[in-house]
């Protein structure tokens, strides 16, 4: 989903930069000029249209980080009996 938030500021910056709304670069540095600009564009719009997903992904991590310390907590109860 980033990725395709970051190809959407580059088309909208390159377009601007084409039809001259926003200033091309310097000489030949064009195309960084316009990646850059892009990359800076996306970078805030991806931290707010993607926040639910960066929500619902910590969640599903923060419970595999716990199911996975209960197994670990388990498992060492288990050596300690045997000894």
């Amino acid at each position: 989903m980033r990725a395709g938030v970051f190809a959407g500021c580059l088309v909208v910056v390159a377009v601007l930069a084409y039809t001259g709304i926003i200033p091309e670069g310097i000489g030949k540095s064009n195309p960084l000029w316009v990646v850059l600009l892009a990359l800076v564009v996306s970078a805030p719009l991806s931290f707010v249209l993607l926040r639910k997903q960066r929500d619902a992904m910590s969640e599903q991590i923060v419970g595999g980080v716990g199911r996975a310390k209960e197994r670990l907590a388990a498992n060492q109860s288990q050596e300690d009996g045997v000894a």
